[in-house]
């Protein structure tokens, strides 16, 4: 992509904030190896709402507030506040535990849009487990209603791996049975606390195209609106379905964005940003390349100029069989999952079982 072409590149769509690594819990597969104690590094809430403004004179992205688990910060809500006055989108990526009926009560008062819940399995002894804490299934459960009691849009968030991977059914009945506004699946992605657990936890690439098969299957039939995050591949399954429409090969034209946005696998860096406690900006939560910080130099600039984002927005620099494949542009594959695995963040998915006809 050319310099040129990169400054007129529209803003993301999406840019996720963890505001904190501090969480009560401790889940086997956490991208951020949350902590019981709060860093030194994260931003001050002065630092935040310079932020928050900075985002809100630039463009008009969701703004995901993420952690670590982000009630963990005791004045979340004055941020959560600042960023709706300033006009954003806000969501809230949440374990639910710490969402009692005063933080239900603040959460829309301030103006959340929706809250994603994290809940890894339909029973507590799934989910438990998973999460490191004996008692957060129900205490998710209730966060869940309150926020509902308050007319808060609220989705379940859900991370598949071998704990859940035949339970799966039993995970759109619980989303049906809530009435979640949505449900999303996320593909354990080996990172953070997950580079240590991954063999014991991660699907095998044939087991994990039969579920993205399956999900794809299954969200013909539910009332509760599916998407499959962290599965990039998932969206070449849907067009060999004939449920998604081919977008055009290379880089969409700025203002085609949100088209991009619902036909493309893979964020990183073109859809999404990731902004991390201490102000780095990454492709992704779990690409672990900066490509600044903010701290220094203004979101909207690193967003411009960085080379790391320019090559992401190219899939002419793609590699391996991800290059030859002819639903690059709706795949791209998964570029955190390349880069744990070869080193290479522009390398071939190594979960992905399919064989471009380029290639055969």
């Amino acid at each position: 992509m050319s310099r040129k072409a990169a400054s007129a590149y529209p803003p993301p769509r999406l840019i996720f904030w963890e505001v904190t690594v501090g969480c009560n819990l401790a889940c086997l597969h956490c991208r951020a190896e949350a902590h019981p104690v709060r860093s030194p590094l994260e931003f001050t809430l002065e630092e935040c709402y310079k932020f928050i403004h900075s985002i809100a004179d630039w463009g008009d992205p969701v703004l995901v507030l993420t952690g670590g688990e982000p009630l963990y910060r005791p004045d979340i809500f004055d941020i959560i506040s600042c960023a709706c006055d300033a006009g954003l989108a806000v969501a809230l990526a949440s374990n639910g535990t710490m969402i009692d009926q005063s933080a239900a009560r603040k959460i829309a008062k301030a103006g959340v849009q929706r809250v994603a819940i994290s809940l890894d399995g339909s029973t507590a002894e799934v989910h438990d487990a998973f999460r490191g804490m004996e008692g957060s299934f129900n205490l998710a459960l209730q966060g869940f209603e309150h926020l509902k009691r308050r007319g808060v849009s609220v989705q379940i968030n859900s991370t598949i791996a071998q704990h859940n991977v035949d339970r799966l059914e039993e995970l759109f009945a619980l989303a049906e049975e809530l009435e979640a506004d949505a449900l999303h699946a996320f593909l354990l992605v080996p990172v953070g606390c997950g580079i240590q657990i991954a063999e014991e936890h991660q699907l095998t690439p044939r087991k994990y195209e039969e579920v993205l098969q399956w999900l794809a299957q299954r969200a013909q039939d539910s009332p509760v609106p599916f998407r499959a995050t962290c599965a990039p591949h998932y969206y070449r399954i849907l067009k060999q379905r004939g449920e998604l429409p081919m977008p055009h090969r290379g880089n969409p034209r700025p203002g085609s964005q949100a088209l991009h946005t619902i036909t493309k696998g893979c964020l990183a860096g073109s859809g999404v940003c990731f902004v991390s406690h201490q102000g780095d900006i990454q492709p992704c939560g779990y690409l672990p390349l900066a490509a600044g910080n903010v701290r220094e130099t203004p979101l909207p600039k690193i967003w411009r100029t960085s080379e790391l984002f320019a090559s992401l927005r190219d899939p002419e620099q793609l590699h391996g069989k991800c290059a030859q494949c002819e639903y690059v542009t709706c795949c791209s594959g998964c570029r955190a999952r390349a880069y744990y695995h070869s080193g290479d963040y522009l390398g071939e998915e190594p979960f992905c079982v399919y064989q471009p006809r380029s290639a055969s």
